[in-house]
């Protein structure tokens, strides 16, 4: 009984000792697990688990720089610089026929020579237009004569020519152009207008017509000048219109101004071929017409935005001793660039004259009109151009 009894026991022992070991084997495995399952965390850690150390030692994420989580900063833009506008404004004066001189058949006594050798002065003639026309960067005639020295007068009604020193009377009134494509151009012979060009030129003044061309730089601004002589062609002259106003904008021509001698004599309204070509030369890049030639004032056409100035009349006219009709203007235009652009060009001003400063006959001394006639050669003008200007 005892030795049974005995034998029990020690089985019973063994099986308690047996299932002690199993469990530690067990708890080191599950503890061996964990460490391993550990490792990740403890050598590169987590978001959340470097968190809670930081904030559990006090430590300070390096990546955050010390400083809580902010959005980045964005670059600071540098402002585009405005450039500034240049602004120029460039103020034109035109003026009709300037015959500076005489027919060989007029009274000598009483002829535009006369005048001159009794004045003694050669700003007599421009001198009551002088402050309007030295005020403007460009005064533009049309000169209806010759200055030469030729006697081979051509076969016709009127030929005009004056002395070669003339060419201090414009100057002295303050003319920078001049158009020299007319029926006057030539009626000393082909050397009469070149001699023109020659002492124009070389007294300082700018000449253009036919198709000689001009590109005059004023303030920085290159201003094209082409003149065109209608009477013999008509129609004919399209095509020169628009190769001459090609040929001033190749040049650079920032504003082109076209001078046609047209139309009939002592009309005041414009015919179909004036019309016509005006609008062609508005067409072509034109940005302001002049006309001249009827000898009296016609109308003013607004086209496309542009002035067109049918007939400006006589002016310093030497080419008749006391014409009926005296009067005439000085149209200005002035146009507005910015960077050398032309942005405005519709600020204009006539100035109502009288070619005489007496009516009782020719002076051959251009002057502005003052309160009823001033008031009555605008009306005339305003009546001349009613009905031009039909929506383009």
């Amino acid at each position: 009984m005892f030795q049974i009894g005995a034998i029990t026991l020690a089985i019973f022992l063994t099986l308690m000792i047996g299932a002690v070991m199993l469990t530690r084997i067990f708890v080191d495995e599950n503890k061996s697990a964990e460490t391993v399952n550990a490792k990740p965390a403890t050598e590169g850690g987590t978001e959340a688990g470097d968190a809670k150390k930081g904030e559990a030692s006090g430590e300070k994420d390096p990546s955050s720089d010390g400083a809580e989580s902010t959005p980045a900063e964005e670059p600071t833009q540098e402002p585009e610089s405005v450039q500034p506008v240049e602004s120029v404004q460039l103020t034109v004066s035109a003026v009709g026929d300037c015959t500076i001189g005489t027919d060989e058949q007029f009274d000598k006594s009483s002829n535009f020579d006369a005048f001159y050798i009794v004045k003694k002065d050669p700003a007599y003639f421009f001198q009551n237009v002088k402050e309007i026309l030295g005020g403007d960067d460009l005064t533009i005639i049309n000169m209806e004569g010759t200055l030469t020295e030729s006697t081979d007068r051509q076969e016709k009604t009127f030929a005009f020519k004056g002395d070669p020193k003339y060419t201090e009377i414009l100057t002295a009134g303050s003319v920078e152009a001049a158009n020299l494509a007319n029926n006057h151009s030539k009626d000393y012979g082909e050397q009469s207008y070149t001699d023109t060009i020659q002492y124009l030129e070389n007294a300082g003044l700018t000449t253009f017509g036919y198709d000689r061309v001009a590109v005059k730089e004023i303030k920085g601004i290159k201003v094209g000048l082409v003149g065109i002589y209608v009477l013999a062609d008509g129609m004919g002259r399209q095509q020169q219109v628009i190769d001459n106003i090609q040929a001033v904008k190749d040049q650079g021509a920032q504003v082109v101004i076209v001078s046609f001698h047209w139309g009939t004599e002592k009309s005041n309204y414009p015919d179909e071929t004036q019309k016509a070509l005006a609008h062609t030369a508005v067409d072509s890049g034109a940005d302001l017409v002049l006309g001249h030639h009827p000898h009296v004032l016609q109308g003013i056409e607004k086209y496309k935005g542009k002035n067109i100035v049918y007939s400006l009349g006589n002016f310093c006219f030497g080419g008749n001793r006391n014409p009926a009709d005296k009067d005439t203007m000085i149209f200005q235009q002035t146009f507005t660039f910015e960077n050398g652009a032309l942005v405005q060009d519709d600020v204009t001003n006539i100035i109502p004259c009288s070619l005489s400063s007496v009516q009782q006959y020719n002076d051959y001394q251009p002057t502005p009109l003052e309160g009823e006639e001033a008031q009555r050669v605008q009306q005339k003008i305003q009546e001349f151009s009613s009905g031009l200007s039909a929506e383009q």
